[in-house]
């Protein structure tokens, strides 16, 4: 009989967290997870997904101007906010069932409630109640980064507030140019709203490949969205009619209905109780971890976002499953980090697997940059002003695919595929040797045949 009350306690039932908990329990331990949200999460709840049910609706819009061009007559249809955000709010609502129910069939112990680290091994859950573990996994995730410095900063809303505003608004300003700002920046102009969005830097997406970041800033100023370049916020204000008045440290100031912080994101490690179990953290307050996803104190492990190594679901799921394979199941293994594909869903959306070509030109030689760049078959007859651009890293010395990057419709689609051989290290003359698929953009990807740059290093 164990000395301790239960095998495992996961604290925090999102996507990372209910992957382990479930696998381990199915290995045989006794699992217990506290939740002081919702089940489900971060992407279920207020990320990835009820996200992307409002970049589809942005998009529609458009559809609608588009169909023209293909004989339809031209309508104006009526759109509701509020049925779109009710209607998004009750498949959220379904899918946090959905992932109580796979805990429930797993024998998983479900405790809705705040829960911190007393000691190693030792939990303590706001009811009062105490509960000893064999092994504590922290999977709390992130949190928005609301800026402090900014006088007024709480007259702000952050991501997770954009799924409940009360209604559409006419004018809204946003602070930051990462991947979240940019897809609120490009829904929100898709819907009609007057969107300004002010960065402290001259380019957006910080990271990413230098041509997606000026594809991306090119396509939502085609979108209306007006940028704000080298500029901060200083204060917001709220004024007497209920708007909001954003001051910048240029003098310049900005109105709108609803301001947006999304400058990044924190992990959400504030109040757990890690100090007490001598749990090392790093700069940003993430848990630092090894390739097993262990802290410093051996029974305590974490994953996902609150380790701040890559912020994406998929890999705190694939981080859980590994922990609960190797602690619980005899199978030990780790998760690589390298080459995974992700996606920016703004309108044209960006997806990217790999290197950029800063990196590639880094770390390789030789390498050769291979472009394609046109105007999609749906254009030609919407008449919108919008391109296709794609972009193929190859070492020259090895011929392998270093990296691909796209900024085009249903470009996510295209890299998760292509993710696979890209992983699997296959050679430009594995995609030359692949027949394309006509008509399609994704057909590009195997066609390219001579490259726009072959970048040298000098020795």
């Amino acid at each position: 009989m164990s000395k301790f009350d239960t095998d495992l306690f996961v604290i925090g039932a999102g996507s990372g967290g209910v992957r382990a908990a479930r696998i381990a329990s199915g290995h045989g331990a006794r699992v217990m997870v506290a939740e002081e949200s919702r089940i489900g999460g971060t992407c279920v709840i207020r990320g990835c997904v009820p996200k992307k049910l409002l970049v589809y609706a942005s998009r529609f819009p458009h559809a609608f101007e588009d169909a023209v061009g293909f004989g339809f007559s031209e309508v104006k249809p009526d759109f509701s906010w509020e049925r779109l955000r009710d209607r998004v709010e009750a498949e959220v609502t379904r899918l946090s069932g959905l992932y109580r129910k796979g805990l429930e069939s797993s024998a998983v112990a479900i405790r809705e409630e705040r829960a911190v680290i007393c000691g190693p091994h030792e939990v303590r859950l706001a009811s009062g109640e105490t509960v000893s573990a064999g092994t504590i996994l922290i999977a709390t995730g992130g949190r928005p980064s609301r800026q402090g410095s900014v006088i007024g900063a709480e007259l702000a809303i952050v991501s997770d507030d954009v799924f409940h505003l009360p209604r559409l608004p006419r004018r809204m300003i946003i602070l930051g140019a990462g991947y979240i700002a940019l897809e609120f920046a490009s829904v929100f102009s898709g819907l009609g709203t007057k969107v300004d969005l002010v960065h402290r830097g001259d380019a957006v997406l910080r990271g990413f490949d230098e041509d997606l970041r000026k594809n991306a800033a090119h396509a939502l100023a085609a979108r209306n969205v007006k940028f704000h370049f080298a500029r901060s916020f200083v204060k917001i204000e709220a004024l007497a009619d209920g708007a909001r008045r954003v001051h910048l440290q240029n003098g310049e100031t900005l109105d709108g209905e609803v301001v947006l912080i999304a400058t990044g994101r924190l992990p959400n490690t504030e109040g757990l109780g890690l100090g007490h179990a001598g749990v090392a953290l790093g700069d940003k307050g993430q848990v630092k971890v090894d390739a097993q996803s262990r802290s410093n104190v051996a029974s305590i492990y974490a994953i996902g976002d609150v380790t701040d190594r890559l912020q994406l679901t998929p890999v705190a799921i694939r981080e859980g499953h590994a922990f609960a394979d190797s602690v619980f199941g005899n199978k030990p293994w780790t998760v690589d980090h390298t080459t995974v594909p992700s996606a920016v869903f703004i309108t044209p959306e960006i997806g990217t697997v790999g290197l950029t070509q800063a990196a590639a030109c880094e770390r390789h030689a030789a390498v050769d940059v291979y472009v394609a760049d046109f105007r999609p078959m749906l254009a030609t007859l919407s008449g919108r002003d919008e391109r296709t651009f794609m972009k193929l890293l190859v070492d020259a010395q090895t011929d392998k695919v270093l990296g691909l990057h796209i900024c085009g419709e249903g470009a996510a689609e295209m890299v998760q595929l292509a993710a696979i051989a890209i992983k699997m290290d296959a050679t430009k003359t594995d995609f030359d040797r692949t027949i394309a698929l006509h008509p399609t953009a994704a057909e590009e990807i195997v066609t390219m045949k001579a490259p726009v740059a072959r970048l040298r290093r000098e020795h």
